[in-house]
């Protein structure tokens, strides 16, 4: 468990640099980050990092995609590990 909880918080921190990264980037004009990418990262256990991204960095707030699929995604990430947390918890 102390892995996954590893794995959580740094993937996390790496979606959310990725968006600050990103950020940067459409500021200065320079190559950007697919969308595809951060999309990935949230689907793979960085949805809190990219939607905390979102909101500090002020990015991606206008594009639909965004503000609706990745609070979903979030969403669906904390049923399943509490469904799967509670259904350990309960069984020991």
């Amino acid at each position: 468990m102390k892995y996954f909880i590893f794995y959580l918080i740094s993937i996390n921190l790496v979606s959310f640099l990725t968006m600050g990264i990103d950020k940067y980037k459409a500021k200065k004009g320079y190559w950007r980050i697919p969308e595809k990418t951060l999309f990935i990262l949230a689907v793979i256990g960085g949805s809190v990092g990219v939607m905390s991204g979102m909101r500090v960095f002020h990015h991606k707030t206008l594009h639909w995609q965004f503000c609706y699929a990745i609070p979903l995604i979030v969403a669906l990430q904390l049923v399943l590990f509490f469904a799967y947390y509670y259904r350990n918890f309960l069984n020991f």
